[in-house]
């Protein structure tokens, strides 16, 4: 009763650290994406005859590439959910570059808001140039989700971390269907589709025997006679009983 007891609360702990560090990555490239989306900047202009007063400047803008990284951390959440012992090694280190991508980005354009700007500003104007730009520039105010996306980025380098400390508690994937094959004899070979790894099990000689001496399945091989089969849909079609 004891080890049964153990067995389970070890079973609970696994699923619990997988889910756990799964929502990790979920929570932190969904935060860099809500924040690509916002607006990052307000920009003050100069008093110059037909331009916009005061521009908004998106995350999108700003930080480019951050939609694309979060969109890259969902998807890498997908594929952690299913993936092997091996291979999760292999998606965490690529979390890990991902979080710091995010980071990077972030970073940057709050280190620089008026480079981060420039593109919207030339848009808006027609204004290009660092110099030029810089000119027509009052001031630039950061809101609050330049900080939302560095929180992502953060987020999503811990969760890979997590991920390659956590590995060997995550439970085994395992296959919800099982494929049979029938070589020439018949005989019914069973591929166990576990994730335990357990050898497949085998058709007794004594069963193979007796179906094809009856002609019919032999249960839990799932071998069926097509002779028989098909010479029973023949008597049916000549109106004939295939059970006498």
């Amino acid at each position: 009763m004891s080890e049964q007891t153990d067995a389970t609360a070890v079973r609970r702990v696994s699923r619990r650290a997988k889910y756990l560090t799964l929502l990790a990555v979920v929570v932190g490239s969904l935060l860099a994406l809500l924040a690509s989306t916002q607006t990052w900047f307000t920009v003050h202009l100069t008093d110059v005859a037909d331009h916009t007063a005061t521009l908004a400047v998106a995350g999108s803008a700003a930080a480019p590439a951050l939609t694309a990284l979060s969109l890259a951390g969902l998807a890498l959440t997908a594929a952690l959910a299913i993936a092997g012992p091996v291979f999760r090694i292999v998606l965490a280190l690529l979390g890990l570059l991902l979080g710091a991508s995010v980071l990077i980005s972030s970073i940057s354009a709050l280190a620089d808001a008026l480079r981060a700007s420039s593109a919207t500003i030339t848009t808006a104007t027609g204004v290009a140039g660092a110099s030029s730009i810089a000119r027509l520039v009052d001031s630039v105010t950061t809101e609050p989700w330049p900080g939302v996306a560095v929180a992502g980025g953060v987020v999503l380098v811990l969760a890979s971390a997590a991920v390659v400390l956590t590995n060997r508690l995550w439970p085994g994937t395992s296959r919800k269907y099982q494929t049979r094959f029938e070589d020439q004899e018949g005989t019914a070979l069973l591929l166990d589709g576990e994730a335990d790894g357990e050898p497949s099990s085998e058709v007794s000689d004594d069963a193979e025997a007796r179906a094809a001496a009856d002609g019919e399945s032999t249960p839990g091989t799932g071998v069926v006679d097509k002779d028989t089969a098909i010479d029973s849909w023949d008597d049916l079609t000549r109106g004939e009983d295939p059970t006498r």
